[in-house]
């Protein structure tokens, strides 16, 4: 488990006194349950590493549905102010804070979430990235592209004239503007509410957590348009992890990172791909995948939609070169 465990025996003897004490506490802030997939995913797999590697050195606790805080926007102050010492972020939620995330958003720009998670990771690590400078990033993922499910019948792209549809950011906001679709910007936990109350007709998830909120059970109409996917990120106080001591830091680097990139992006796999199976053999639900011309003008549109963002400023031609220099990096397989 991310090639630490061997390290306990030593780390007992290079800090007798810390082994003595009590582990270092480290509070992680979490806005919803231990049985979301987010949390099984993206988060358990670390904080289980570092739990088993660190023994009496440190320990990672973690506060579940939003026990510190349940509002996704105020995670990242809440990490820099010392309320928690890491948190699961989403910066689509505060995009003045975290604008060059933007480039993760854009749609038809990764083959898949292993590779998009991978060149997160590398981004965020190499300070590309404006916003995150006050953080160490444990984690950095990228969903599956996301998809427009809706309590009204969506079978074309004529459908979504008009429609209200609940988005995670600005970047799908602006790509479903050009279909025609009303977009409201609206955080993962209140958008089953506003959907049964008729607020939005419709909301965007990716497969695998189309039922961990509760939005499977108010849609049925399921339109797989392969939207951009929602970037997350694992933060810890930068303050906080210089102050460890360096075994602890250490432990906590090897635990992070691609190797946590890669165990998210392989169980969110797994995820979509059951999710998907579930939708399709489910009689009540349509589930449209569209062709023809309608697959060509929503391909049309997300390259111009990737065009317009690089021709809008030099940075973001540079964010989105730098992205594209570090997938022809990538071995082919991922």
């Amino acid at each position: 488990m991310c090639r630490v465990m061997g390290m306990v025996a030593a780390l007992t003897l290079l800090w007798p006194i810390a082994a003595a004490a009590d582990p270092i506490d480290l509070k992680l802030s979490f806005f919803t349950s231990d049985q979301s997939a987010i949390y099984q995913a993206s988060i358990k797999p670390f904080v289980d590493a570092v739990n088993t590697a660190g023994k009496n050195l440190v320990h990672v606790t973690v506060y579940f549905s939003g026990a510190i805080s349940p509002v996704q926007s105020k995670q990242p102050q809440l990490v820099s102010d010392g309320g928690a010492d890491l948190a699961l972020i989403v910066p689509g939620q505060t995009p003045d804070r975290f604008p060059d995330s933007e480039v993760m958003e854009l749609p038809g720009l990764f083959p898949n979430t292993l590779a998009a998670s991978r060149v997160f990771t590398r981004l965020a690590r190499d300070g590309a990235l404006t916003g995150y400078g006050d953080y160490f990033v444990v984690g950095a993922f990228l969903s599956s592209p996301e998809d427009i499910h809706s309590r009204v019948p969506v079978a074309s792209l004529a459908d979504l004239k008009n429609l209200k549809v609940r988005v995670n950011n600005l970047t799908e906001a602006g790509v479903l503007q050009r279909f025609g679709a009303v977009p409201v910007v609206l955080a993962i936990n209140q958008t089953t509410d506003a959907v049964s109350r008729g607020t939005i007709d419709a909301a965007t998830f990716p497969p695998s957590i189309l039922f961990q909120f509760g939005i499977g059970r108010v849609t049925t109409h399921h339109y797989m348009i392969g939207l951009g996917g929602v970037p997350t990120l694992l933060i810890m106080n930068r303050r906080k992890f210089d102050s460890l001591p360096p075994e602890a830091q250490s432990i906590i680097q090897k635990c992070s990172g691609d190797w946590l990139a890669d165990e998210s992006a392989k169980q969110f796999d797994a995820l979509d791909a059951d999710a998907v199976k579930h939708l399709e053999a489910d009689p009540l639900r349509t589930v449209i995948t569209p062709n023809g011309s309608d697959a060509k003008t929503i391909q049309t549109i997300y390259a111009q939609f990737r065009a317009d963002y690089a021709d809008s400023s030099d940075h973001n031609r540079d964010l989105l070169a730098q992205v594209r220099d570090q997938l022809a990096k990538l071995p082919a397989t991922e």
